[in-house]
């Protein structure tokens, strides 16, 4: 029986946990089965030049083409003994979030203690606070949560999970930075027992965001995510520099400069013993997005595509810093922060602007988004060739802190994926950013946030 004190112990063991996240569909929209979850496990587990990438965090529990059936990645880390950071998507409204639910015990039923005993954690929605907030409305996001919705949901998985195999997993949210230090959001924290946090400088269009300051940027959202969670364990959950793709600001997309994240920003996490899971192995399956985060390429191979040792790499404040998140510390936001961090809120949301949250690639876990539209009828039909979770999550800019923060985005292109409105979860890179639905939507929630 798991006890979430025995699993959060993980973050300061000999052994960190690190993974990459996963979607549960291609680019092309159509579902990744058992076989495509395998090969993906495998290939993470021998990548060249690094070790111990034996983890997986998905964005849904629902298999792409059925209603509330497991997802095939489960069986999958069965086979390749791949723990996992289940997530539970939760932007689709109370009847989609009851399909997740029912995923999640079907799946602890039908696979037990073998499912149950690779379960790092779970992950009650991605980025909901960002996406709800007035920045992300602005940005032309897609429809998130409220923070007292994710915190309901919270505790109705608790409930799901009590008296299974599963009792006692740690369960939390994944947001961005300053969905986090936004401290109308407390009620999320409150409820759970680590934080997820998500960051992107490549993102940080509102300050000098070049490749030599995503270390700095990097510890500063750290530091104020530490400061919001107020002791609880941060576990970082995305971040990433793009091999190709469009410049943000003063960030160019190229291995160059991805290899010179790792260094600088992956190592020193990973010997800081710290929770990690990198956006992303591959994205680029079979389309290339723009901008493409994956360490691999359109052919799935072990050679990655620059290199992830970690020798005679400088572990200094970013090693002390992470550390503190691996253990729930907090206090490490008054050493973190470095050149180009901007102007900053408090996480009372006093202060004015923070810009960019360097949220993640895909605008929202690509993609859900027709589990948003269709949320409030059970679905009796779906398309296999258009459901799950595709390649990323979240956003790519963040909201100001205590809902006055600025900062401006508009700079991201999503990727190329379906645009399928008929299941849940479905795929489309777009979505709700276009068309007559997100603009009645944006108006609606503008005009509520100005009253």
């Amino acid at each position: 029986m798991h006890t979430i004190a025995s699993i959060l112990a993980l973050a300061t063991t000999a052994s960190a946990i690190q993974g990459f996240n996963y979607g549960s569909t291609f680019t092309t929209g159509a579902a990744k089965q058992q076989s495509d979850f395998e090969a993906e496990f495998t290939t993470a587990q021998n990548l060249k030049g690094t070790s111990g990438w034996t983890s997986a965090r998905l964005y849904t529990m629902v298999q792409g083409g059925t209603a509330s059936d497991p997802i095939s990645a489960i069986p999958a880390a069965i086979k390749t003994k791949t723990s996992l950071l289940l997530g539970l998507w939760a932007s689709g409204g109370d009847t989609s979030f009851a399909n997740e639910l029912l995923a999640l015990k079907a799946a602890i039923q039908q696979y037990g203690d073998d499912f149950a005993k690779l379960v790092d954690g779970i992950s009650v929605g991605s980025e909901d606070l960002y996406r709800n907030s007035p920045m992300g409305i602005a940005a032309g996001s897609n429809v998130g949560a409220e923070p007292d919705t994710i915190a309901r949901y919270i505790k109705e998985t608790k409930d799901a999970i009590s008296g299974t195999g599963l009792a006692g997993v740690p369960i939390g949210h994944v947001d961005t930075w300053t969905a986090w230090y936004n401290g109308s959001n407390q009620a999320v924290i409150d409820a759970c027992d680590w934080i997820g946090m998500d960051a992107y400088p490549y993102f940080q269009d509102t300050m000098p965001n070049d490749i030599s300051q995503s270390k700095s940027l990097f510890q500063d959202a750290l530091g104020k995510t530490q400061q919001a969670a107020g002791g609880k364990s941060v576990w970082i959950t995305e971040t990433g520099q793009p091999v190709s793709g469009k410049t943000v600001g003063q960030s160019i997309a190229s291995t160059d400069n991805a290899e010179t994240y790792w260094k600088d920003v992956v190592c020193p996490l990973l010997s800081s013993k710290t929770n990690l899971w990198y956006y992303t192995l591959q994205d680029a399956a079979p389309d290339t997005p723009n901008p493409s985060f994956g360490i691999v390429g359109n052919k799935l191979q072990t050679t990655p595509l620059f290199d992830l040792s970690c020798d005679n790499t400088n572990t200094g404040s970013s090693s002390s810093s992470a550390s503190a998140s691996s253990t729930g510390k907090s206090g490490a936001s008054s050493t973190a922060s470095g050149s180009g961090s901007g102007s900053s809120a408090s996480a009372t949301g006093t202060a004015t602007s923070i810009g960019n949250s360097g949220g993640s690639p895909g605008g929202v876990s690509n993609s859900q988004i027709s589990s948003e539209q269709s949320a409030t009828v059970t679905p009796t039909a779906v398309s296999p060739g258009a459901t799950g979770t595709g390649s990323g999550s979240g956003s790519g800019s963040g909201s100001g802190a205590g809902g006055s923060g600025s900062g401006t985005n508009g700079t991201f292109t999503a990727p190329p994926s379906a645009t399928s409105s008929s299941t849940i979860p479905a795929s489309s890179g777009n979505g709700l950013q276009s068309g007559a639905f997100a603009a009645a939507f944006a108006a609606i929630m503008v005009a509520i946030y100005a009253l």
